[in-house]
């Protein structure tokens, strides 16, 4: 059940984000999101051909177009949980990065099983004061039922920019899955230990994720 949720939230999260341009709408937590699916899907149609012919240019689809719009940092240390005290600066910035790096090649993998999905995302109004939002979004497949998807979205008090930092579909949440799954073999094994394991995660191939029926 959580592997077909999983890939039924990175399905929805491949067709999301998109480049960090000056145009996009960081204010409006609702038009970020119609941006950012409208310049993802243009890049995965028109650069189908490269995509087919080397899968592993999707790591570079995800880095350039994906990863900036994500609040790596927020979710990296929601994931560490309570033993975030515990570790040190250095151990802290090296997991970061290796959990950036994972989230990279698990987005690769739902990228290539990307199959001319659509999106209908909720629209709403943010209010005054109000910093974490959610938005939802529909997303469609000729022939198969829609999957009803939530989005989370944080704003950075210091710069006034929306994040998204989270997924909830059939009321669980993405975040809460890998703080469970990784909280704990930190608590086990030690934040460095885990940290490689995720770095070795990253030398494996693209992958199509079989997508949920």
């Amino acid at each position: 059940m959580m592997k077909k949720l999983l890939i039924t939230w990175l399905l929805a999260l491949g067709t999301l984000w998109a480049p960090l341009t000056a145009s996009a709408t960081f204010s409006d937590p609702y038009g970020l999101m119609g941006e950012v699916a409208q310049n993802t899907f243009d890049r995965l149609n028109r650069e189908q051909a490269r995509i087919k012919s080397d899968p592993e240019y999707l790591r570079t689809i995800v880095r350039e177009e994906m990863l900036p719009a994500v609040d790596v940092r927020f979710s990296a240390f929601r994931v560490i949980g309570n033993q975030l005290n515990s570790t040190t600066p250095e151990q802290r910035e090296r997991f970061v990065d290796a959990f950036s790096d994972y989230l990279v090649v698990t987005y690769a993998d739902a990228l290539a099983a990307y199959n001319n999905q659509t999106l209908d995302i909720g629209s709403g109004r943010v209010a005054e004061g109000e910093r974490l939002v959610t938005v939802p979004v529909t997303v469609k497949e000729p022939n198969k039922p829609d999957i009803m998807v939530e989005f989370k979205l944080r704003q950075n008090t210091r710069t006034g920019e929306w994040r998204v930092f989270d997924m909830v579909a059939e009321g669980i949440s993405l975040l809460s899955a890998k703080q469970t799954e990784l909280s704990g073999l930190i608590r086990q094994n030690g934040i460095d230990a885990v940290t490689r394991q995720l770095q070795e995660h990253t030398k494996k191939p693209v992958t199509p994720l079989e997508r949920p029926e």
